[in-house]
């Protein structure tokens, strides 16, 4: 406001020294701007434009809670905050992240005026740009090239993964295929690699709270980890009690134990028989590594999507467990049973993790 174009533009306005801060400003004829964050306070403030810029994380936007939680702040308590329901308007400046995000969420609603700019234009549009002004943008056609090339955009892809970037850069979360994975994006091995020194084995365990015929399956998943790249060895999925639960997991550990890549990282997840698993196993001498997971089973998932799309992963072309682990992976969320799910994601999240000083290293593997 206190550049020459501005004062050019609106030569009488001025700010006025009663309000002039980062989150308020207000100018001599008593007009203001108001800033504040998703969800923050705006109790006894109005205003004639609200503009709502970038409201929901990409960390959170497969989170169900993050999502509804915005949904309720903007129906709740920011709706209500125009000072004239007929003469007002809300902006919202949002890249897209979830076909359930807030502006799919207004769009369902209708109502809305859209402007959609993907990075790679898919379709041939006309935007209009005033009285007798419109630009027709071509297929294939780079939203702003000299900032981003599509060499810069196709390596954003392959960084991120095409999931994500559909979403982020062409505006429209749902990659072709319309599934979190797609089976096309794993490789696939004839036989499995032998265990060399420098490899890793991860075991990872999501296991039930009963073997009753609607509890989940206990589920584990072994993977070879190579540098980058990832070979699943081995699944295992049953129901079972207790007791058959923990001579699975022995019996499992040492299957993997003695090759020359050393012992494997055992991990199970701190949740149901986990919890009373976790002791006994140390009471053994077995030292697993307990997982607290972070955020919901989707949002886990999600976030090893693009080493699976770069073909960093790597199953067997046949394997008795493949069709069931298939069938778990392409439907997933909107499958019945999600622990395979669940533990690949856990090992894969492990796979892909920096590992820690050399120092924490023992004979179990680290922790």
């Amino acid at each position: 406001m206190r550049s020459p174009l501005y004062r050019h533009v609106f030569p009488r306005t001025r700010i006025s020294p009663e309000k002039d801060t980062e989150g308020e400003v207000m100018t001599t004829s008593r007009g203001y701007r108001l800033a504040t964050s998703v969800g923050g306070t705006l109790t006894g403030r109005g205003g004639d434009l609200i503009i709502i810029d970038d409201p929901l994380k990409p960390q959170d936007a497969q989170s169900e809670a993050a999502r509804e939680s915005l949904k309720q702040w903007y129906a709740n308590t920011l709706l209500s905050r125009l000072d004239s329901k007929v003469d007002g308007a809300i902006i919202v400046v949002m890249q897209r992240l979830h076909l359930e995000d807030l502006v799919g969420h207004l769009l369902e609603e209708g109502g809305w005026r859209h402007l959609n700019l993907p990075a790679i234009a898919e379709e041939e549009t006309i935007h209009d740009l005033g009285p007798h002004r419109h630009y027709r943008r071509l297929v294939g056609e780079l939203l702003h090239p000299a900032r981003e090339s599509k060499a810069a955009l196709d390596a954003l892809k392959a960084a991120m993964g095409s999931m994500d970037f559909v979403a982020q850069y062409q505006q429209a979360p749902v990659p072709i295929g319309g599934n979190l994975i797609n089976w096309s994006w794993f490789n696939f091995y004839d036989q499995p690699p032998a265990p060399q020194y420098g490899d890793r084995i991860i075991v990872s365990w999501d296991t039930a709270m009963s073997s009753g015929e609607l509890a989940d399956y206990s589920v584990a998943v072994v993977l070879l980890v190579r540098k980058e790249t990832i070979y699943v060895l081995d699944v295992v999925r049953a129901r079972l009690e207790y007791p058959e639960l923990k001579r699975a997991v022995l019996q499992l550990h040492s299957r993997w134990r003695n090759t020359a890549a050393g012992p494997p990282a055992l991990l199970i997840e701190k949740k149901g028989s986990g919890q009373s698993l976790i002791p006994d196993l140390q009471r053994q001498g077995i030292h697993p590594i307990g997982v607290s997971p972070d955020g919901d089973k989707v949002m886990r998932m999600a976030a090893q999507t693009a080493p699976i799309e770069a073909g960093a992963v790597y199953l067997p072309r046949q394997a008795q467990w493949l069709d069931e682990f298939k069938a778990e992976i392409l439907a997933f969320p909107r499958g019945k049973h999600d622990d395979q799910v669940d533990a690949f994601s856990q090992a894969l999240q492990r796979a892909f993790a920096p590992p820690p000083p050399t120092a924490l290293f023992d004979r179990y593997g680290y922790a």
